[in-house]
C-alpha cells in the first residue's frame, strides 16, 4: 500500500462499472444521447465497437489515448444541465434496473458503520455524483470535463479518472476530508482498479476480470462474486458485449428502415 493520508475518518471507495453497475454506464448514457440526438448513428456503431474490443482484448494504451484526444469532439457546447437530465432519464429507466444487489448491501453495510462511501469513475463527474446520491452514498469522483456558461468547452481536466489517477483522486479526497487510508476500503473489478485497491488499507474485488481475480488470489484479496451465474475469464463478458454490439445494430437499423419507408 502506498503512504496513506492521515485521518480519523474510514471510507470505503467502489468502482461503477461491473462493480457496482452490470455492464458500461457509458454505454447506457450513449444510448440514451442517441435517443435525444446528441449522437449520430456512425457514432453509435464507433462506440460500440470501441466497448467490444476492449471486451474482448482488453485495454490498451493506445485505447485510452484515443478516447482523451477524440471525446472533446463529442461533448463540445453541449449543455451540462441537458446531460444530467438525461443521465437520470438512463437511470431512472435502465440502471437503476442493473445494480448488483450484492454491491448494494456492502455499500448500504458501510454506511451504517458510519464510513463515508465514494465512487470513482471514468465516467463523467455530473453522472458519478447522480448514481451516488441515488444510491446513498457520501459521493462520486469522475472525470471532470470544463465548463464555460453551462455548456462543455471540449477540454478533459487533468485526463480521465482511471488507473493511476483514481488512486491519486482518493488520495487527494483522503487530505481533504481527513480520512485514514490505512483503516479504508476499496472494491474492483478490473485490474485498472489496482492502483486505487493498493491505496488503501483494506482491498477487495468484486465480480472479477480474470487478470483481476488472478492479481487478487495472489494477493489474498478478499474476492466477492455477485453476478447470478459464476464466470471464470472472460467469456461470459464477451457475449454480453457481443450482445450489447448486436442490439445497437438492429435498433440503428429499425430506426434506418423507418427513415426510408417514410420517405
Amino acid at each position: 500500500m502506498n503512504s496513506p493520508a492521515s485521518g480519523t475518518q474510514v471510507a470505503a471507495f467502489f468502482d461503477v462499472d461491473n462493480t457496482i453497475i452490470r455492464g458500461a454506464s457509458a454505454y447506457h448514457l450513449a444510448r440514451g444521447l442517441r435517443e435525444h440526438d446528441y449522437l449520430r448513428t456512425r457514432d453509435i456503431f464507433k462506440f460500440a465497437f470501441e466497448q467490444l474490443k476492449y471486451r474482448m482484448f482488453g485495454e490498451t494504451q493506445q485505447q485510452m489515448d484515443a478516447v482523451t484526444s477524440q471525446a472533446p469532439k463529442f461533448f463540445r457546447g453541449w449543455s451540462a444541465a441537458e446531460i444530467v437530465a438525461i443521465g437520470e432519464e438512463v437511470w431512472d429507466t435502465v440502471l437503476t434496473h442493473r445494480i448488483f444487489p450484492g454491491t448494494k448491501a456492502l455499500i448500504d453495510s458501510h454506511l451504517e458503520r458510519g464510513h463515508e462511501v465514494w465512487l470513482v469513475t471514468a465516467s463523467p463527474q455530473e453522472i458519478a455524483r447522480l448514481i451516488a446520491s441515488r444510491i446513498g452514498a457520501t459521493g462520486g469522483l469522475g472525470t471532470v470535463a470544463e465548463q464555460e456558461q453551462g455548456h462543455y468547452t471540449g477540454v478533459i481536466e487533468g485526463g480521465l479518472l482511471h488507473g493511476p489517477r483514481k488512486a491519486e483522486a482518493i488520495q487527494a479526497l483522503a487530505v481533504e476530508r481527513g480520512l485514514d487510508l490505512s483503516r479504508s476500503y476499496a472494491y474492483g473489478d478490473s485490474s485498472n482498479d489496482v492502483p486505487m485497491l493498493e491505496a488503501v488499507g483494506v482491498p477487495g474485488a468484486i465480480n472479477p476480470d480474470s487478470r483481476m481475480r488472478r492479481i487478487a488470489a495472489e494477493r489474498n484479496w478478499p474476492i466477492r462474486e455477485f453476478r447470478k451465474r459464476r464466470k471464470s475469464g472472460r467469456r461470459g463478458v464477451i457475449r454480453a458485449s457481443v450482445t450489447g454490439t448486436a442490439w445497437v445494430i438492429l435498433a440503428v437499423g429499425r430506426g434506418m428502415r423507418k427513415a426510408i419507408f417514410r420517405r
